[in-house]
């Protein structure tokens, strides 16, 4: 709906305070890009023969759901070197891959998530337990 209101305003000449380039604005950290929009058929090897013209790859890697071994609709493509994996993200960005356009952007790097904490049990009254066995003096 925005892009429609944005080609609008620039058929009819209004201006904006839009910028074109902050839909493609963030630059490459890593030689590592995030590929969204897969089709569910999609796998390592076809993400690899996508990718390959644009430099040497070191992992294409699908990422699947643990209990079903079906693809979650995105994947990781990592490059030797920086200048590859730009060309990649230009070359593939938007493109068709096995009948589904597919969105090429830079990794980010994992965020740090604390190991889920078990959670005490409260009673009918609303107070929780002490489970600890043994005595206490």
């Amino acid at each position: 709906m925005a892009f429609a209101s944005v080609f609008r305003r620039s058929l009819l000449g209004v201006s904006s305070n839009f910028s074109w380039t902050r839909l493609y604005s963030t630059t490459l950290t890593s030689p590592k890009l995030f590929v969204s929009g897969l089709s569910r058929l999609t796998t390592d090897e076809k993400l690899r023969e996508a990718f390959a013209p644009f430099g040497q790859l070191v992992e294409a890697k699908v990422i699947t759901d643990r209990p079903t071994g079906r693809s979650k609709g995105f994947g990781f493509v990592t490059y030797t070197n920086m200048e590859e994996a730009e060309k990649a993200r230009e070359g593939m960005n938007a493109k068709f891959l096995d009948g589904w356009v597919i969105i090429v952007d830079p990794a980010k790097p994992r965020e740090y998530r604390p190991p889920p904490q078990p959670e005490a049990e409260q009673s009918v009254t609303g107070f929780t337990t002490n489970k600890t066995v043994g005595w206490c003096g």
